[in-house]
């Protein structure tokens, strides 16, 4: 199993650096797959929806289909799945942010009965508290 890079999965996506997206492309295509699917970690996951909002101005419906079909694929391995689709699911109902869904969820199933925030939008969150 290889780990992905977030600058590796943008340039999948995104194809818009021709050596770059062509490499990117050859070693998801040929090196990640069912019985060895490449790893994405729970920080690739969140960098990549910053990145597809702030860097590119992907709208937040492009980017819940994008994650998706990640999360959906058999040829990549996601970090704690089941905090990614419950996070996914807040965030493609909701305002927070995707890694302050991810981060409120996996802080609960750490143990955590709350986590405390300045930031409003993700204080409306089920798993945060406004200080």
């Amino acid at each position: 199993m290889i780990g992905l890079d977030t600058n590796v999965l943008v340039r999948y996506l995104v194809q818009d650096d021709p050596g770059q997206s062509r490499k990117a492309t050859q070693v998801i295509a040929k090196r990640c797959t069912r019985d060895a699917p490449g790893f994405v970690n729970r920080i690739v996951l969140c960098e990549l929806v910053w990145v597809l909002e702030s860097a590119y101005g992907y709208s937040k419906d492009t980017i819940v289909a994008v994650l998706e079909k990640l999360l959906r694929t058999s040829q990549l391995k996601i970090e704690d799945m089941q905090s990614a689709w419950i996070a996914f699911r807040m965030y493609q109902k909701g305002k927070a942010d995707f890694a302050d869904c991810l981060l409120g969820t996996t802080n609960r199933f750490g143990g955590c009965n709350e986590t405390v925030t300045f930031d409003q939008a993700a204080s409306k969150l089920e798993d945060f508290q406004l200080l």
